[in-house]
């Protein structure tokens, strides 16, 4: 009776408390907090919670603490020994991410103890929370035995320094290793990557005040993160879009943290200022940190530039988990901004906080650590080098073995031999540098490959860039037709901007090609019919076309010309071949390649050509247009106004 009453009561506290939470919410942002209540058990609890791009969007790490607490005391109630594993978990991370360390500890090493009964997800989870505890309290050492125990039960291959080097002020050493250990691993078509790869490098310069070369590499960074961003050929989840915008506004803090450091401090700003607005949405304490710097150098910034309210406004901003160095550099900067105010007892009392914070530093306990942390990477080192040691001695061993044994079936056979040695040293040399010329073959080889990749990767760039300004031709011709009156104007515009995506289709085909060299052409006029539809919307949609052009392809100093002649040939057709109705209109397309000579032939079945067809051809900007076009591709254009309708044909080469 009493577990009953017990567990009734806390179910009440959870509805009652669900309700409350959501009455507060707005309506136009959805709360994890309440996905996570509203799911059905604690497996998808504990999958929501870790999955969830914010799960601080809504509801603080405070409300989830309170709710977390409800459920553990509920499976301890049913006695429900997965449940409890789970929400403790989720406990050991809401600790994490309050700055509790000590208590988020606790709890993992607890959870720790009992590894045998958890999944490697589990597992990965506690050990990343133990990881990120030691590494904001700065215990290295620890943080090392941590990682080393990923490495032993296969969750990771090898133990990375180069972020406890940073930490300890090795920026050098950090970047040094990280280049070393990631450069070889990232291919040369990860453009995310890539972004990745550049943007730590550039921030392990910046931290060894290497600002302008720092700047160089957060700017391939930024390059990378585009053309990721921008690359329509790939389908990105939202947790990838999401990541990217963190990274995103991670070099542009970086970036702007640079210009602070080169005294440019209006280009850095607005740079700050983006980074701060973006990272705020990110439940990761690295992020929270780099909130807190990039924060402290945007007051910095505007204090430089005499701006004294909005740095006072960033100063006053109260941070959770501010450490002891940001925590002197904040005061710092308080000093200084009452130094520039002339408040010089503010200024004085900032100034003697900083020097009670640097007198409450143990430097020999920092020191300590440091030189644990060095032993302890040594010996890991020493480690690895005893090992390439054993291997080394080991095959010198079986070589050894080997050449005694071939020593002593040469001696046996000697006499034989000496006749034959000559000839054998020519075949030996002569295969050696047979080797040796295959493997310059092949490293030649490989060089092309990797070039003509990067030289391709380059021209869809190209092409893709070329598309996009196209259609910005497009975007403000229609922009400039919307501004227009004259009914002239209006359409000569739009025939522009009919041409103008005539063009841009060419580049968007050779872009989403894998050769590039040519463009298959029944697929193109099929999208350009299209999009000349889009043009003139009342008319063209009942005509029936005939496209006979499958299998061929033309190079883009034809389909270019090409592409605009048919532009205007199918333009003209929906504007003038049928002006009472167009449901029995036909167009019939032909175009054939065949070696070195094609044929192209376009009919409908309209009202066909005026009389004064020879008096228009030279103030008729279509026809002239297509003239020269077809000059251009070394041909004459044939009209023949003959019968119903009218046909143009040409043979070009």
């Amino acid at each position: 009776m009493k577990l009953f009453l017990k567990t009734s009561i806390i179910a009440l506290i959870t509805v009652f408390c669900h309700a409350s939470w959501g009455q507060a919410i707005q309506d136009d942002e959805i709360s994890v907090l309440n996905q996570f209540q509203d799911a059905p058990n604690s497996g998808e609890r504990f999958d929501i919670f870790f999955n969830s791009m914010d799960r601080y969007n809504v509801n603080s790490a405070y409300d989830w603490l309170d709710t977390i607490k409800i459920y553990l005391s509920n499976s301890q109630t049913t006695n429900d020994s997965i449940a409890l594993g789970q929400y403790k978990m989720m406990q050991a991370q809401i600790y994490n991410d309050l700055g509790d360390y000590d208590k988020s500890i606790a709890l993992a090493k607890e959870l720790y103890a009992a590894k045998d009964s958890m999944n490697r997800t589990s597992i990965k989870i506690v050990l990343d929370v133990l990881d990120d505890n030691y590494a904001n309290l700065q215990l290295y050492d620890k943080q090392i035995e941590i990682r080393k125990e990923k490495r032993e039960i296969g969750i990771t291959e090898n133990v990375a320094f180069y972020d406890i080097y940073s930490n300890l002020g090795l920026h050098r050493k950090a970047r040094n290793q990280y280049i070393m250990e990631v450069k070889p691993t990232i291919a040369d078509n990860d453009s995310y990557g890539l972004a990745e790869y550049h943007s730590k490098v550039g921030n392990y310069l910046r931290l060894d005040n290497s600002a302008p070369t720092a700047m160089s590499e957060l700017k391939k960074a930024k390059a990378y993160l585009d053309v990721f961003i921008n690359d329509i050929s790939k389908e990105k989840t939202e947790q990838q879009l999401f990541d990217a915008d963190l990274l995103k506004a991670e070099i542009e803090g970086n970036i702007g943290k640079c210009h602070v450091l080169l005294g440019e401090y209006e280009e850095a700003i607005p740079l700050l200022e983006s980074s701060i607005e973006v990272l705020k949405s990110s439940p990761s304490n690295g992020h929270q940190s780099e909130v807190i710097e990039n924060t402290l150098n945007l007051a910095d910034a505007n204090l430089q530039l005499e701006q004294f309210r909005d740095a006072k406004k960033s100063l006053d901003i109260e941070f959770d988990n501010i450490n002891a160095l940001q925590d002197i550099k904040r005061n710092s900067l308080l000093a200084a901004f009452y130094d520039r105010v002339e408040n010089y007892q503010n200024a004085a009392t900032y100034y003697k906080r900083n020097e009670r914070i640097k007198d409450s530093l143990n430097q020999k306990q920092s020191s300590l650590i440091k030189q644990q942390l060095v032993t302890i990477v040594a010996n890991e080192d020493l480690e690895n080098s005893q090992r390439l040691i054993d291997e080394q001695k080991r095959i010198n061993e079986l070589a050894r073995s080997e050449m005694k044994a071939k020593d002593e079936r040469i001696n046996l056979v000697f006499i034989s031999l000496i006749f034959t040695l000559l000839g054998f040293a020519g075949l030996v040399y002569a295969y050696l540098k047979s080797i040796k010329n295959q493997r310059l073959i092949a490293e030649q080889k490989h060089i092309i490959e990797n070039a003509l990749v990067e030289k391709d990767s380059l021209l869809k760039e190209i092409h893709h860039r070329v598309k996009n300004n196209l259609q910005m031709v497009s975007s403000l011709l229609s922009l400039q037709t919307k501004n227009t009156r004259s009914k002239s104007a209006i359409e000569a515009l739009e025939e522009g901007k009919s041409r103008v995506k005539a063009m841009a289709l060419i580049h968007q085909k050779l872009y989403q090609n894998d050769d590039l060299s040519v463009i298959e052409m029944q697929g193109y006029i099929e999208s350009l019919i299209n999009s000349v539809q889009s043009v003139y919307k009342k008319g063209g949609h009942n005509i029936s076309i005939t496209i006979d052009a499958e299998g061929t392809e033309l190079d883009i100093d034809r389909a270019i010309p090409f592409g605009l002649i048919l532009n205007e040939l199918v333009s003209n057709s929906f504007k003038y071949a049928f002006p009472e109705n167009d449901e029995n209109g036909k167009i019939y397309i032909h175009l054939r390649k065949n070696g070195e000579q094609g044929y192209f032939e376009y009919t409908d079945n309209g009202v066909g050509l005026p009389e004064d067809t020879e008096e228009r051809t030279h103030s008729s900007m279509g026809i002239r247009l297509m003239n020269r076009l077809v000059n251009q591709l070394q041909s004459k254009l044939n009209i023949d106004k003959a019968g119903e309708g009218v046909r143009f044909w040409f043979n070009f080469s």
